[in-house]
């Protein structure tokens, strides 16, 4: 029971924060909209009881982010560490709700259209036209597409692998664990707990080999099946 009020609590606190803070201030002052999101994401976290914890480093001269995908704290808690501003890659459907779209959209966030055949042509030329503008942006992308309900990684969609090759882009993999346990919105249940960021090696698209996306996946499954070795449920 404690976990299902615990549950409504934070998302009453996203909800809150997101709608009549950052979508505000983002808008007023456009300029500092990524210290505005950085700052903001991290009292979210505080305030529903989650800590972090970094495990590697973040390479400052990747384009791109792979990350595995459980729920809504996977971003909060990227958001509230990362030391770059991110641009996300999420799906149109959610640049048209109510007041998350308009987060995306102030955000200046990538949209892709899955269901139309030119949806990965303009994501390409977005992604494009975003690192031209800003090199120092890097952009964040779920290859699974999704959000994973357990602890086994969905199969990795195509299109992340093909924009970064057509790109040639340097990607690095993170993988999240214990975000499910803070906040998981299939079981509507919450917990204090502690969010991990695994910083895996970073990958040269141009020069790696034919198994590199492949690689990826595996690697990343390889440290989330030792997460949950170590800690259980809890990641």
């Amino acid at each position: 029971m404690f976990a299902k009020i615990k549950f409504y609590w934070g998302a009453f606190v996203i909800s809150s924060i997101v709608a009549l803070v950052m979508i505000p201030l983002i808008y007023i002052f456009p300029l500092k909209k990524g210290s505005i999101m950085h700052y903001l994401n991290r009292v979210i976290l505080k305030l529903i009881g989650a800590k972090y914890e970094e495990i590697g480093e973040f390479d400052p001269t990747v384009d791109m982010v792979f990350m595995n995908h459980q729920g809504i704290i996977d971003i909060i808690t990227m958001e509230a560490v990362a030391n770059r501003n991110m641009r996300w890659v999420a799906k149109k459907e959610l640049f048209d709700t109510p007041w998350f779209g308009l987060l995306l959209k102030g955000g200046e966030m990538i949209s892709v259209d899955r269901e139309n055949k030119a949806g990965l042509l303009k994501l390409i030329n977005d992604i494009k036209k975003g690192l031209k503008e800003n090199p120092n942006r890097v952009i964040a992308i779920f290859p699974e597409g999704t959000r994973a309900s357990d602890q086994k990684l969905l199969p990795f969609k195509s299109g992340a692998s093909f924009v970064a090759k057509k790109l040639n882009l340097k990607v690095q993999p993170i993988v999240i664990t214990g975000s499910k346990w803070v906040l998981n919105e299939h079981d509507k249940t919450a917990h204090n707990g502690t969010v991990r960021i695994h910083y895996l090696p970073p990958v040269d698209v141009s020069t790696a080999n034919k198994e590199w996306y492949k690689d990826i996946a595996t690697n990343m499954q390889r440290v989330i099946d030792n997460e949950e070795k170590e800690y259980g449920i809890k990641r």
